[in-house]
């Protein structure tokens, strides 16, 4: 029994492979996981301590059974420095009561007063949480916007380089002639067996060499007729 209360009232929750554990793959894969919690109705019991969903984040002192010691409208950073100021003077009576009257009944006040005073001072400062949340929040979407520009600047950077290096090259390439560029259109004609073979066949060879053969022999055959009928 006193294992289980202390459980319930530990401040640290259970490992994260508690739960890890139980949603693996193949658990997943035949629905054995757990499903994941109801939305809590009401009240739930955190920490040991019991909470209703209503609750404001920051409760009020009047909630927590504390008395307030300052207005609803004040300004929090004068209300610290009286409070601080406070705290002092009354740690110095609580010592002069323990030097001069070690068992006075006011001692006991004095500690209350105290705890009244630090009660309070911590419930300022937890009252600037929702600020401290939202100036932390910004100042890491600051940080990740200045090194997403900054990541940006780089590739701009690089990118000018390529273009410039390409530039470059390209400018450095030698100008071809217009003779070098027909040159360079007509494939070159085989000149060994097998090449002299292709030609024979008309196989293999460039259009314009193919229709050039072709104007030749009709030449040399109109030739050749034109020899026959003039004997």
């Amino acid at each position: 029994m006193a294992n289980a209360e202390a459980i319930q009232v530990s401040s640290l929750p259970l490992p994260p492979a508690q739960y890890i554990n139980l949603y693996t793959d193949e658990n997943i894969r035949k629905n054995r996981a757990p499903k994941p919690p109801a939305p809590m109705q009401d009240s739930y019991n955190m920490f040991g301590g019991t909470f209703s969903n209503d609750d404001n984040i920051i409760r009020p002192l009047e909630t927590q059974g504390f008395k307030r010691l300052y207005p609803l409208h004040f300004d929090r950073r004068k209300e610290l420095k009286k409070l601080n100021h406070s705290l002092l003077v009354n740690f110095l009576d609580l010592i002069d009561l323990l030097v001069h009257y070690p068992d006075s009944p006011r001692r006991a006040e004095k500690i209350e007063d105290l705890s009244l005073l630090f009660v309070h001072i911590h419930h300022l400062l937890n009252e600037f949480r929702p600020h401290q949340a939202r100036e932390t929040l910004r100042v890491m979407m600051e940080l990740q916007k200045r090194q997403r520009i900054e990541t940006a600047q780089r590739f701009q950077n690089h990118l000018e380089k390529v273009r410039e290096m390409v530039k470059n090259a390209f400018a450095s390439l030698p100008d071809l002639t217009d003779a070098d560029r027909l040159a360079g259109g007509l494939e070159p004609m085989d000149t060994g067996e097998a090449g002299d073979m292709a030609g024979g066949r008309g196989e293999g060879c460039h259009p314009l060499d193919r229709l050039m053969c072709e104007i030749v022999d009709m030449m040399v055959a109109s030739n050749v007729w034109l020899a026959g009928v003039n004997r």
